[in-house]
């Protein structure tokens, strides 16, 4: 891409030549004889020199009409300095306000509560610390393509507009014409299955809904979801594929967002034992580890998130738990031949207290089963008569998982909690900016 200014980012190619930067101001400072302003422009960041004796009148004029957040055009020779934020300096020649930014920038140098800084989501996103979270965002969706298609994944999109329920979690309904109730997809899994069913193996990679009524730091209403599905794999090579995932992503996240992790002052010694194998625990045996150590779950019950976290307390990679109460899981998951009470599926818990980033199954594959788990769930039999069909019509040994991307970051990250991950967060108390 031809572009008509040069990027902060690539100041190191341009050392000791006069280049033209476009930016925004974040910080001031002068001795009267020399002035400096702090400059980024998305890609990074610099710092602009300016010398009264070597500038004309009009440009050290426009210095002190700059305030916080003001855009600028700045032209000068760059100069290495390991002092400076980013590691240059610009010695500036020329210097014009683009956009002034009145002295009421909302967001200030001091601290600000969380439902401000929200308020001004829009603002904040400027800072240091949440460029770099969308830095280590970029980086894992990039490694999510990369690592299907290496695969040989076909992407394929569903969607968001569904009459089918997929997940028991809260839905939003809105009328669809005169067809009826229409539903924001909880999940692309079902017509994933189809889509299996067609080309073998494929993933959806787009944005779900859950109208769940909780405030906790692990829920959003609206977030990613990324959602393979692989006909003739079973329970076992399902989990085998996604400890491999998850290991790709945050290996690919250390070796190339070391800057916005130092940034984040994420603690990389966590990340860096993430391999396979993980740990393998079944549900039972769980029930039994999170009793002696103090927890009043009981068999058939879902894991909370501080049993979760009691789970993995002991390990330094994430870990499975596996085939949990029929009763406590969806009706498409495959019912376990070796316990009829269970079925065949994964969570799959990342370590230091960040709960469930996946969940996967092996899917129901026998059709009069699956009807009766339908029924037996209360669900409209006719708004999956397309999905029966696909166990009509050649059926076959199939299973995928969904991992969250912004519980993922959230991880990776080391964030407290999972609204920085999303550019605008939705939760069940904000809808806006």
């Amino acid at each position: 891409m031809s572009l008509r200014n040069t990027r902060l980012a690539d100041f190191a190619q341009h050392v000791g030549k006069t280049v033209t930067v476009y930016a925004w101001v974040t910080h001031l400072r002068s001795s009267g004889k020399i002035a400096f302003a702090v400059l980024r422009d998305g890609s990074g960041g610099a710092q602009a020199v300016i010398v009264k004796t070597q500038v004309t009148p009009e440009v050290w004029a426009r210095f002190q009409e700059l305030t916080l957040e003001a855009s600028v055009r700045v032209t000068g020779e760059v100069r290495a300095e390991a002092r400076a934020p980013g590691g240059f300096d610009i010695t500036v020649s020329e210097l014009d306000i683009v956009g002034p930014s009145p002295i009421d920038y909302p967001i200030q140098p001091k601290e600000h509560g969380v439902d401000f800084l929200l308020d001004h989501r829009h603002l904040w996103l400027r800072s240091p610390k949440q460029r770099a979270i969308f830095v280590v965002r970029n980086e894992i969706e990039q490694s999510i393509h990369d690592f299907f298609y290496e695969r040989g994944f076909l992407r394929v999109d569903t969607p968001i507009l569904t009459a089918a329920i997929g997940e028991r979690s809260g839905l939003f309904e809105t009328q669809y014409f005169e067809e009826g109730t229409a539903y924001l997809a909880q999940t692309g899994q079902l017509y994933g299955e189809a889509a299996a069913a067609a080309f073998g193996l494929v993933y959806t990679f787009g944005p779900t809904f859950r109208a769940e009524k909780s405030k906790t730091r692990r829920h959003l209403t609206e977030f990613w979801m990324i959602e393979p599905e692989m006909a003739w794999c079973d329970s076992d090579d399902n989990m085998r594929i996604q400890e491999e995932f998850v290991s790709y992503l945050v290996q690919r996240a250390l070796e190339r967002c070391d800057d916005a992790l130092k940034t984040l002052e994420r603690d990389t010694t966590k990340l860096a034992p993430i391999k396979p194998p993980f740990a393998r625990i079944e549900y039972t045996k769980a029930v039994e580890i999170l009793k002696k150590k103090g927890s009043k779950i009981k068999w058939g019950e879902d894991l909370g998130a501080d049993d979760e976290a009691l789970l993995v307390a002991d390990h330094d990679r994430p870990v499975f738990v596996m085939n949990y109460p029929k009763e406590a899981k969806a009706f498409y998951m495959k019912e376990n031949p070796a316990d009829p009470r269970t079925v065949l599926c994964d969570d799959c818990l990342a370590p230091e207290g960040y709960g469930e980033i996946i969940g996967g199954s092996q899917r129901e594959d026998d059709h009069d089963r699956l009807i009766a788990r339908i029924k037996h769930e209360g669900l409209p039999l006719d708004a999956y008569d397309w999905y029966l069909e696909l166990r009509k019509y050649g059926t076959f040994i199939h299973a995928g998982f969904g991992l969250g991307l912004e519980r993922t970051v959230a991880w990776i990250c080391g964030l407290q909690h999972i609204r920085e991950a999303s550019l605008f967060p939705r939760m069940m108390y904000r809808l806006k900016p």
